[in-house]
């Protein structure tokens, strides 16, 4: 993998650049969005290509592990081919899922033992076993195995934690030595800054992780209940220390407006959950502010979904005709819901990335977040 930085804003730390992989390039900064069980969920591989067009999706080892499971990702050729994607996947390493199962899951030393929410039945992550389940899975990043603390965490809980995920990192690392790819693609391996809400643990794991020297750097254990302000003070101190040569992954955020904050301070890589599951639900979200299209101001409004013109979908529908497939629970209203967050979210963050290389990206962003802002 190779990154390439193209243009730093004079305000601020946001930066535009290039990641370059064997399945193409990625312009920075980039909204992953998230594929968690080999499918971006209700959206068609043709409309992800034609009307979203990322240049890279996320995967979910904890999920692809359980179902369909390594022998017939491998049977496939990879993640690439069972899923007909031939741009670049990113899969995070399972911790999240694991912190998300705290009542069906052991820590240890080891590793973390969890049962599974489909049948019940129990497993063991390692370091080493999840290294060998994304080779088999065949992303193009990989996630070295980290514990994500909740919010609130004790300090020394965190602290306890932080070492471990640094333990694990080491033994991801050797591990991988051993791992030849499995397929005709190189893979990127990213460490995971750990430390909670704690200024000193994030220094600490960021040093740490900045002294390994792999090709990218993730953040993790954020946007996990804690305040926005509490996100952007982690993410400022610990991006003040990763390198500036390489690309910077927070992981699991987050709104627009978190989004273009964290682009502010130096952030390069975004994935989430919400645009998709919150387009489910009727939200919204615009360059002007949210939407619940369910409620019943919209039903006779023939207006685009986004008054600024930016739509990302075949046809410019109404939010009059979204707000009906909504009212008699037609599953193209959720599908076209998704289109659009999704859309919007790769709209947003690839408009930060031409005001950076313009130069005017602060400015650009402060009237964004006044106007996102809002719910209309």
């Amino acid at each position: 993998m190779e990154f390439k930085q193209l243009a730093n804003d004079k305000e601020s730390k946001a930066r535009a650049g290039l990641i370059t992989t064997d399945h193409g390039t990625i312009e920075t900064p980039i909204f992953m969005p998230v594929g968690t069980v080999a499918s971006v969920k209700g959206v068609h591989q043709r409309e992800l290509k034609n009307d979203i067009n990322p240049d890279i999706i996320l995967g979910n080892t904890y999920h692809l592990y359980l179902r369909p499971q390594t022998t017939i990702l491998e049977e496939a050729g990879g993640l690439h081919k069972f899923m007909n994607w031939d741009r670049n996947i990113l899969t995070d390493s399972g911790g999240y899922q694991v912190y998300s199962l705290s009542a069906n899951r052991k820590i240890k030393e080891e590793g973390v033992k969890f049962k599974s929410h489909i049948d019940g039945s129990y497993h063991v992550f390692t370091p080493e076993n999840v290294m060998e389940i994304q080779r088999s899975i065949g992303a193009d990043i990989i996630m070295a195995f980290d514990e994500c603390t909740p919010y609130p965490c004790d300090y020394n809980y965190a602290k306890r934690s932080m070492h471990m995920t640094h333990r694990w990192l080491d033994r991801c690392m050797q591990h991988l030595k051993t791992l030849p790819f499995k397929y005709d693609y190189a893979q990127t391996f990213f460490p995971i800054v750990q430390g909670s809400t704690y200024k000193d643990l994030r220094r600490q794991s960021a040093e740490y992780i900045a002294n390994v020297g792999a090709e990218g750097n993730a953040i993790g254990g954020l946007s996990v209940g804690e305040p926005a302000e509490e996100m952007y003070a982690m993410t400022e101190v610990v991006c003040d220390i990763l390198p500036q040569d390489k690309p910077r992954y927070l992981m699991g955020v987050g709104t627009p407006i978190n989004i273009l904050e964290n682009i502010a301070l130096g952030v390069d890589m975004f994935d989430c959950v919400m645009p998709t599951r919150n387009a489910r639900n009727g939200m919204l979200f615009t360059a002007n502010g949210t939407i619940n299209i369910k409620n019943k101001k919209w039903e006779n409004d023939f207006s685009p979904i986004d008054d600024m013109g930016i739509t990302f979908v075949d046809t410019d529908y109404s939010k009059a005709y979204l707000k009906h497939l909504f009212s008699v629970n037609e599953l193209l209203g959720k599908q076209i819901a998704t289109i659009h967050n999704l859309g919007f979210y790769l709209w947003l963050v690839r408009e930060a990335r031409k005001h950076i290389i313009d130069g005017d990206f602060g400015v650009w962003k402060d009237i964004m977040v006044k106007q996102m802002d809002k719910r209309l």
